[in-house]
Order: structure tokens, then C-alpha cells, then sequence
């Protein structure tokens, strides 16, 4: 289907609204932020916006869905390093997703603020639809490698992704980040360790 110059206009509109938003949102908050700012810093008008977004919590959600897919599209990226072992990319994986969750933006827009404007279901099954499809193939990849014990991946996916959301949450509220991020990385690590061959 041939995109028309309407079509790419719109688009232009609408990544400028986003990038503007996000560019805000993660210095200030969602709160600490109103439209007509937004509409002032991506350089187009009121309507523009209220075209693209229903309001400003869709153009939220289509932030943190971006700030969603760059830290997936990062850990795996970054992950890949570590493919001669299944269980050092889960690691990595974990260390990378951690490191992007300690970034002021990502924490300010995915941690706190993205439960409360999207609702704890929706943040949920936006970070699902990113971070568990990464997870599930890890595992998958080690169990076949005979690196961690055969068993159900799905389950095991959402647990260890659960675990790493509540690190993450974790260590943004925590009053020595960096320590708090070592230590979930530990124990985390003590998590994969408990389901290899060798535990």
C-alpha cells in the first residue's frame, strides 16, 4: 500500500508529538506536564495533538510503548554477545534490563508513572508484550541447549519477568539505587542458577 504525502505528514505530526512528550515526561512527569507544552515543544498546533491522541494519556501510552520497544530492541541486541551460553544471555538480559530501568527517563516513564496513567493491567501487558517474548525465547533456547531443566516455558517466562519488574521497582524507590540494583542482580542470578542441571 503506497503511503500518501498526507499519510507521511501525519506520521511526521504525530513521531514530533511523541518525541516532544517523551523528552518531558521523562524530565518531569506526567504530571508535572500540560498539553500545551507539549504542542509549544513539538512545534505544532493544539488541534495536531487532539488529531494524533485522544488526549494526553494515549500520547503517554505511545511514549512508553517507544521507551518500551528501544529497551527491548537493546537487550537483545546487547544480550546476543553472551550466545555461546543460554544461561549468560538470560543474565545479561537481566543486568541489561536493569541498567536501562536505573535511566532517569525509562524510571520516570516506565516505573512510575506508566502504572498509575496506563492502569497496573495495562503497564503489565505492555511490558509483556516486550520483555516476555525475549524471556520465552532465552529459555526456550537454553532448555533445548540442555542449559536449565526442561519445563513449562510460559510460566516460567512471566515468573522471571515478574521478578525482574519488582527489582526494577525495586531499585527505583530504594534510597542506594546502585546497591539495591547489585543486589537484585544477585539474587536474580541465584534464581537461574536454581533451575540449571547442576542446582
Amino acid at each position: 500500500m503506497t503511503r500518501t504525502k498526507h499519510d507521511l505528514r501525519s506520521e511526521a505530526t504525530r513521531q514530533q508529538l511523541v518525541t516532544a512528550a517523551r523528552a518531558l515526561f521523562g524530565a518531569r512527569g506526567y504530571a508535572g506536564v500540560g498539553t500545551e507544552e507539549i504542542v509549544r515543544a513539538a512545534g505544532v498546533t493544539r488541534g495536531a495533538l487532539y488529531h494524533q491522541f485522544r488526549d494526553k494519556a494515549e500520547l503517554f501510552a505511545a511514549v512508553a510503548e517507544e521507551v518500551e520497544a528501544e529497551i527491548a530492541g537493546r537487550i537483545a541486541a546487547g544480550a546476543a554477545g553472551a550466545a555461546g551460553d543460554p544461561v549468560e544471555v538470560l543474565r545479561a538480559g537481566a543486568q541489561l534490563f536493569l541498567d536501562a530501568c536505573a535511566e532517569p527517563e525509562v524510571e520516570r516513564i516506565i516505573l512510575l508513572d506508566a502504572p498509575a496513567v496506563l492502569g497496573w493491567e495495562a503497564w503489565r501487558d505492555l511490558a509483556g508484550r516486550y520483555g516476555l517474548g525475549l524471556v520465552r525465547l532465552a529459555l526456550q533456547s537454553a532448555m533445548d541447549a540442555g542449559a536449565i531443566v526442561p519445563q513449562p516455558v510460559v510460566p516460567l517466562a512471566h515468573v522471571l519477568v515478574g521478578a525482574l519488574d519488582e527489582c526494577a521497582l525495586y531499585v527505583a524507590r530504594a534510597e542506594d539505587p546502585p546497591k539495591a540494583r547489585q543486589e537484585c542482580a544477585a539474587i536474580f542470578d541465584r534464581i537461574l542458577l536454581s533451575i540449571t542441571p547442576d542446582a
